[in-house]
């Protein structure tokens, strides 16, 4: 098959869609990606990439073609126009490109408008595309944007009902997207559960001396992603306040970047939690493996929002991936994996108080339990992500 894969995202930024990619080629189809100049999280152009220049490439095999796109910048208009002009740009490329393709698939983690060039490209080259959703729109924007304006959150969701309409399959990475999607529109038909699963390179590793010195000594949580509001990072550092109150020495490691960075950490300032909390900043995916062998436990949270419920945050994968406990503080789709799985404890989104007592219930876990754990951990993750039989899945779907 030859497969057009549509993403306003894709490497050198880090995304389940590069894997993805790879997998698809690994078992001998032809893939090339249609998506933008890359320039996310930071905003700017990644080194070498210009607005002004042709930025098409091929990477490990894969033919790029890549359209212009305002960079993100910081500020909601700034997210707006970057969205806007890749829908545009985007949509223009379509007409440049000369190979023919037999399926488009489109991955759409956020903005929904990912779609549109997809319709294009779809109706210019008379071939079906699939659409997988991984944030559900428009209520991603009043959820993760704080947008309340009724206008624009009609607006966007006749967008999404028309994407959805043209798509041939709309697969979700949640079993609680289907709720929502057949609520905009009589799409039962079309949807399909297809989850994420973890890049190969996320696999359980012994500590290395290297990592354990980047690092602080003693007992560690560790969060890896986005800094931003929808993540939820304000219950954590009030659970940190009660856990320290408690007499229990917990060392609080980050690694990621985003717009709410330099927030929480003059938070941590305020709660008087400095010599706790680590912000060391973002580091290649394939590092994270490392980073997670020299943790006791990996943190993953969200605000309180019926989006969140509904979703399954793709770190979840990741993290079981490397066969890691898990504390979360979530609601939904994402604790329940964590409760079946029984690789951790969860406790409700922004409940600090919860929270805090399931770290101090993790921290007096005898060695056994913990690697008990671990093991629980790996194991659901080899029955229900595993990525080789997702990728099969996937060609199924395509081929049918």
């Amino acid at each position: 098959m030859k497969i057009l894969i549509v993403t306003q995202y894709f490497w050198p930024e880090s995304f389940k869609i590069n894997d993805l990619a790879l997998g698809l080629k690994e078992r001998g189809h032809e893939v090339s990606i249609l998506t933008a100049i890359p320039n996310y999280p930071k905003g700017d152009f990644f080194e070498d990439y210009s607005f002004w220049k042709n930025n098409d490439e091929e990477w490990n095999g894969i033919k790029i073609y890549r359209s212009k796109i305002f960079s993100r910048g910081n500020g909601s208009a700034r997210l707006l126009l970057n969205y806007i002009s890749f829908v545009f740009f985007c949509s223009i490329k379509i007409f440049f490109i000369k190979e023919k393709f037999d399926k488009i698939f489109v991955y759409e983690p956020s903005p929904v408008t990912v779609g549109i060039p997809a319709i294009v490209a779809s109706r210019k080259m008379k071939i079906p595309f699939y659409f997988w959703v991984q944030d559900l729109w428009p209520e991603s924007l009043s959820a993760a944007g704080g947008i309340k304006n009724k206008f624009v959150l009609n607006f966007f969701n006749r967008i999404t009902k028309t994407i959805y309409s043209n798509a041939k399959k709309i697969l979700v990475q949640s079993k609680g997207f289907e709720g929502y999607i057949n609520s905009q529109g009589d799409f039962k038909e079309k949807l399909i559960y297809y989850p994420n699963s973890a890049e190969k390179l996320y696999k359980p590793l012994i500590p290395t001396l290297d990592y354990e010195s980047m690092l602080p000594k003693g007992f560690k949580l560790l969060f890896a992603g986005n800094l931003g509001e929808a993540q939820g990072i304000d219950t954590l550092i009030e659970a940190a306040k009660i856990v320290k109150e408690k007499k229990v020495e917990v060392n609080w490691v980050f690694l990621g970047d985003g717009r709410q960075k330099e927030y929480y950490i003059n938070k941590v300032k305020e709660k008087d939690l400095e010599s706790n909390f680590y912000f060391l900043g973002s580091f290649p995916a394939n590092t994270m493996p490392s980073f997670f062998s020299c943790s006791d436990a990996l943190i993953v949270s969200l605000k309180k929002d019926k989006i969140f419920s509904l979703t399954i945050p793709s770190k979840l994968q990741s993290y079981l991936a490397c066969g890691k406990p898990i504390l979360a503080s979530l609601d939904g789709e994402g604790a329940k994996i964590v409760q079946e799985s029984k690789a951790g404890f969860s406790s409700p989104a922004e409940d600090a108080s919860t929270f805090a007592e399931n770290v101090i219930k993790f921290y007096n876990l005898s060695l056994e339990e913990r690697v008990q754990m671990q093991d629980n951990a790996l194991k659901y993750f080899k029955n229900e992500f595993e990525r080789e039989k997702l990728i099969d899945k996937l060609l199924e779907i395509l081929k049918n």
